[in-house]
């Protein structure tokens, strides 16, 4: 269950590498996605349960694949990306 202390911003990623995350609050989180060296970033604000089950599944690593991520890790796909 989600600790109502839980400190914002969270990091994860996918374990390949491929998506990364920046979850904002418990209802809202970015995502990177890479494919070869082309990256998108998406905001996604959960307005619907599978969306908030989403988030809260980041962030207990309910979800087989989620891994801790650091917020330099984040940054420096932003600063290395042209993200459209």
């Amino acid at each position: 269950m989600l600790d109502k202390d839980t400190d914002f911003p969270q990091y994860r990623k996918l374990s390949n590498d491929k998506v990364f995350y920046k979850i904002v609050n418990n209802r809202e989180f970015h995502e990177i996605q890479v494919v070869g060296t082309f990256a998108q970033l998406y905001t996604i604000e959960a307005k619907q349960y599978p969306e908030i089950l989403k988030i809260k599944d980041m962030l207990n690593y309910t979800i087989e694949g989620f891994v801790p991520s650091s917020i330099e890790e984040y940054c420096k796909l932003l600063d290395t990306h042209a993200l459209g």
